[in-house]
């Protein structure tokens, strides 16, 4: 058991005794937890993710896939012509990569459209599903379910961070993004997609908005990802499996033929997002998207719940 395993453990009051063979007093009869003590499972738990290896490799390719889109309309435009020739980007919803040259701030907007799809949504299902059956695969789950981190309270740390982390990659996203499109583009008004135009600085509101309902939009994979991690003591097949949810799920939602059930998989609406640079802003498929997650959060959640406090806990 590594050291950081071992720190992690004591952050969560597991008793000396139950990681480390040296008697203790308390161990016999550990003390109920201080009402801070849930904050301090969930903030060992996140920088324990943060930390790893693996997480700190996905976070790089996110901040990278901006910085390659940025240099790759750069060298296209760089002889004073349009991105893709004057075609748009058909079919790949909203126009947002022929406006970067105008403004660096689209390339905010272009990069989440471009990593939504599939690149976000794969690292945060290789982090949901690693968070509960990866600590059964190290052999760390059982110690940290020693008294007093209950199953409930150390799933809701789990799903906690997984949350945060949606959070964490989106603005990895966007923040990469508005430093590249600053460099590489010139800022300035922008003119939403309505054909009105707005200052900087109230662009910049909607572009952190893009990036929170992004985030929200992630929490559907993001539980179903817990849930499956319950379900194994496998991280890898865990992960694999979220994973193939993801393009499973993008694969049926082209599928005219399937049209009955697009409204329910989760990535139906992710691109709603662009309906935040109207103005008006369209609210309709915004308000269904959110509604979708939510039911996700709220049926795989509970599932994810009935599922770890009766599993067998042997490794």
């Amino acid at each position: 058991m590594s050291r950081a395993d071992e720190t992690r453990m004591a952050d969560a009051g597991v008793p000396e005794t139950a990681h480390t063979g040296v008697p203790a007093d308390r161990a016999a009869n550990p003390p109920r937890p201080s009402p801070l003590w849930a904050l301090a499972l969930f903030r060992s738990e996140l920088t324990t993710t943060l930390r790893r290896w693996r997480t700190l490799a996905l976070l790089g390719v996110l901040a990278l896939i901006p910085i390659l889109i940025g240099v790759a309309v750069k060298i296209e435009t760089s002889d004073g012509g349009s991105f893709g020739g004057g075609r748009g980007e058909e079919g790949v919803g909203p126009a947002f990569f022929p406006q970067i040259t105008n403004n660096g701030i689209f390339l905010v907007f272009a990069s989440l459209a471009a990593t939504l799809p599939v690149f976000l949504p794969m690292v945060i299902g290789v982090i949901a599903g690693d968070a509960i059956a990866g600590e059964a695969g190290s052999g760390t789950l059982r110690y940290l379910l020693v008294a007093p981190a209950g199953r409930t309270r150390l799933l809701l740390a789990k799903f906690t961070t997984t949350m945060a982390f949606c959070l964490i990659a989106t603005l990895v996203v966007a923040l990469s993004s508005l430093v590249t499109g600053a460099l590489l583009f010139p800022l300035g008004d922008v003119t939403l997609i309505s054909g009105i135009t707005v200052s900087f600085e109230e662009a910049l509101l909607r572009a952190l908005g893009v990036a929170a309902l992004v985030a929200l939009s992630l929490v559907g994979i993001a539980t179903v990802g817990l849930f499956i991690s319950t379900l194994t003591n496998s991280g890898i097949a865990a992960m694999a499996t979220t994973v193939g949810l993801v393009v499973t799920a993008q694969i049926l939602d082209t599928i005219p033929q399937l049209h009955a059930i697009h409204p329910y998989l989760f990535p139906h609406y992710w691109l709603s997002f662009a309906d935040l640079l109207r103005e008006p802003v369209y609210w309709d498929e915004l308000v269904k998207n959110l509604g979708l997650q939510g039911l996700y959060v709220a049926v795989f959640g509970s599932a994810a719940w009935a599922r770890f406090t009766a599993k067998d806990i042997t490794a």
